[in-house]
């Protein structure tokens, strides 16, 4: 029988077959070992094939289909391997803030890499725009145009005024997304108005950035009212960026991509080489790469040479 895995415990899973009837799984101890180079070996996500017990309401994962992406992180308690935090993904979705609390750019970016890495369309919502003053406005208004120039959606919404909401909820029908933000940016407020009957705490948990009181690493996955699916991550501090090369890391930049071709050298990383068409698009404000954008590329280069993804 064919199932999505919603829920993991770390040795159980809860998953919903094709009907949507859930069932408790373990797996099979194969999976531990056999071609399983993560530290689990079943994320949220996943297709499996179980098998039923004789207790009819729990069954053994006998095989997992083939992921078409995830997104994974440095494993919390071994930094040589890597944790999948959810697979089969159609999106990801970052909450972001101007203020109360700021979420920075380089935050942003690393959430933008990550995504582009694993080849998973990246949105960003920024909530909280009730709370925004003359000054603040023109803050997000230059952020929203920075990103949007090379190519990503970049949405405006207030829970506090449910303003926005509409769009949201419409980019998340029918698909399976990824849900990420910092403590206090209002995810876990989202997802309660999404199912009031979750009653998420919204003062103490932190989801991306780890500095709240959770501190499990599992993911779990909703079935929306309207159509899709949300995962939401608690108590991540960071995703991806797991044993990514230096000289890698300018592909994941869209409009640095864009641009690496016209560098004098194949292996050019981009600080101090001569004949870097994308140093001469920063000093010369063309093809969209911001000062701001090239300082997070530099930042995010500097922590792959200390391995500090």
């Amino acid at each position: 029988m064919r199932a999505t895995v919603y829920k993991s415990t770390g040795s159980w899973y809860i998953v919903k077959n094709d009907q949507g009837q859930p069932f408790n799984v373990r797996i099979k101890g194969k999976f531990k070992i056999d071609n399983i180079t993560s530290t689990n070996p079943i994320a949220v996500g996943d297709i499996v094939n179980i098998e039923n017990e004789d207790d009819i309401e729990s069954a053994i994962i006998t095989e997992i289909a083939d992921r078409k992406n995830y997104i994974n992180r440095v494993s919390p308690h071994n930094k040589n391997q890597h944790h999948i935090v959810a697979s089969n993904l159609d999106q990801s979705l970052l909450f972001a803030t101007i203020k109360d609390p700021r979420t920075s750019l380089g935050f942003m970016d690393r959430f933008l890499v990550t995504s582009e890495a694993y080849q998973v369309p990246a949105i960003i919502v920024f909530n909280k725009i009730d709370l925004l003053n003359k000054k603040d406005e023109e803050k997000l208004n230059q952020v929203k145009k920075m990103y949007e120039d090379i190519g990503y959606r970049i949405i405006t919404i207030s829970l506090q005024t449910q303003k926005g909401l509409e769009e949201v909820q419409e980019i998340l029908t029918n698909k399976t997304t990824l849900l990420s933000g910092h403590s206090g940016v209002g995810k876990s407020t989202f997802i309660n108005y999404l199912f009031p009957a979750l009653n998420l705490k919204t003062s103490d948990v932190s989801d991306w950035s780890g500095k709240g009181m959770h501190t499990t690493t599992f993911a779990e996955m909703f079935d929306l009212p309207f159509g899709g699916r949300i995962i939401d991550t608690p108590g991540i501090r960071e995703l991806g960026l797991f044993d990514m090369e230096k000289q890698e890391l300018a592909h994941f930049f869209p409009e640095m991509k864009a641009l690496m071709q016209e560098c004098q050298f194949n292996d050019c990383i981009h600080i101090n080489e001569p004949g870097c068409a994308i140093k001469n698009a920063v000093a010369h404000s063309r093809n969209s790469i911001s000062m701001e954008r090239y300082l997070s590329y530099l930042n995010i280069l500097e922590s792959i040479d200390k391995k500090e993804y």
